[in-house]
């Protein structure tokens, strides 16, 4: 293995704010931990974008005090007794409410991923999971197939774009030739941008099938990505 493990954990926290918090934790674990830290991600509906990032850097705090141990079991209990006090922490730098949370921050926004995949062998099971993936991360967009043409845009916040990233990566997303399970290595970025004022926003993820390379191009030109598909999608036919 040379991507190491990564894993999602949900943890409820009681009698925070009068309500249940759920967090989700996302954990990518190098070869080399515990000798590294692990790369963690944190998301919950209950939280604003910026006291979900507190909550991460207090965790990453945390795991410096356990380098070369485990830790991701001893980080769990740690948030779940600390969770209030973190919160409390946080809304004193940030009076941001919660009800007006859009699940991302200034710095980043909305950010728009363009992927290409050379082959899909067990096509339903792959078509499924990335269908869940995009759910868990709330991510929008098209999983388009177009002759041998695969690709995979994603329209959301910049930091589920890189957990979906890490996932695509890192699971044994597909099967090779033999009929075992393997992770998806022939994956290529053709595009990541920040989504402008030009570019329409998608309202879920939807797989669609199309029957001739103008189709697919309509598909872009509709949400106003005309020079992405020229720039990126023809040479694909090559």
């Amino acid at each position: 293995e040379t991507h190491g493990i990564t894993f999602r954990i949900q943890v409820s926290v009681k009698e925070l704010l009068d309500t249940d918090v759920l967090l989700k934790l996302l954990f990518h674990l190098p070869v080399n931990y515990p000798s590294t830290l692990p790369d963690i991600s944190v998301n919950s509906d209950q939280l604003t974008r910026a006291q979900c990032m507190d909550v991460k850097d207090k965790l990453l705090e945390q795991a410096k005090k356990h380098l070369s141990e485990p830790m991701v079991h001893d980080l769990i209990l740690w948030i779940q007794q600390h969770l209030k006090y973190v919160i409390k922490q946080s809304a004193t730098v940030c009076n941001e409410k919660p009800t007006l949370s859009k699940g991302t921050s200034t710095e980043d926004g909305i950010w728009m991923l363009l992927l290409h995949l050379d082959h899909m062998r067990a096509k339903a099971k792959y078509v499924k999971t990335v269908e869940k993936w995009t759910s868990d991360l709330g991510l929008t967009g098209r999983l388009m197939f177009m002759g041998k043409i695969i690709l995979i845009l994603l329209q959301g916040d910049r930091s589920n774009i890189k957990e979906y990233l890490i996932l695509q990566k890192t699971s044994k997303v597909d099967v090779d030739s033999s009929g075992k399970k393997c992770k998806e290595k022939m994956i290529s970025v053709l595009f990541e941008t920040k989504v402008q004022s030009q570019h329409k926003r998608f309202q879920m993820f939807e797989v669609k099938e199309y029957s001739t390379l103008d189709e697919l191009q309509k598909e872009f030109e509709t949400a106003g990505l005309a020079t992405l598909f020229s720039e990126f999608v023809p040479p694909l036919l090559k």
